[in-house]
């Protein structure tokens, strides 16, 4: 993997072999980021990256300017990893080794974007949840954005607060707002 652009635009990144993950491809991260650069600025937004893996996600925002940056995943391993990377290059993630449902049961900070990219075979019960968890717990401010990287071969479109999903070869995007009541 490597960081698309910013500070470190083009710096590869080698993740063990042995840690349990499937990270965005360079195309689909592109593509996502594309989106992401037209709606904020970087250097003052506040990120969770849930399902963190390699940290493939946290460094690209990192690498364009985000100082907030909060990784999640319950493996040691890829906790270990991203904090060896991320001290490497001297970005400040704060990482937590802990179950992403555990995690967001507790979580009383508030963030613009919450990106969750979750095994592909999780059961939709559980990734419905996920989405649950985040807007009844109001983890996103205003104006802010959910968006859950899943297979192509499964939808979200029918739940509440979606807006849009993007397809880049195997994976997909999907978008999620708070709606606002109309009144």
């Amino acid at each position: 993997m490597r960081i698309i652009s910013g500070l470190h635009k083009g710096r590869r990144i080698n993740a063990p072999k042995k840690l349990p993950v499937r990270p965005t491809t360079d195309m689909a991260k592109e593509a996502l980021f594309n989106i992401i650069s037209n709606r904020y600025n970087f250097e003052l937004i506040k990120v969770l990256d849930l399902f963190s893996g390699t940290g493939n996600i946290s460094y690209e925002f990192c690498s364009r300017g985000t100082k907030n940056i909060q990784s999640v995943d319950i493996d040691r391993r890829c906790i270990k990893f991203i904090n060896e990377t991320s001290n490497k290059l001297d970005m400040q993630i704060h990482t937590v080794c802990n179950d992403v449902y555990k995690h967001l049961e507790k979580s009383i900070n508030q963030f613009d974007i919450i990106f969750a990219d979750p095994p592909y075979d999780i059961n939709q019960d559980k990734l419905e949840k996920l989405i649950d968890l985040i807007f009844k717990n109001k983890l996103i401010n205003e104006n802010g954005v959910c968006i859950i990287e899943h297979s192509k071969q499964r939808s979200l479109d029918n739940q509440k607060n979606f807006t849009d999903r993007k397809i880049y070869g195997g994976n997909c995007f999907s978008f999620f707002i708070e709606k606002k009541a109309d009144l």
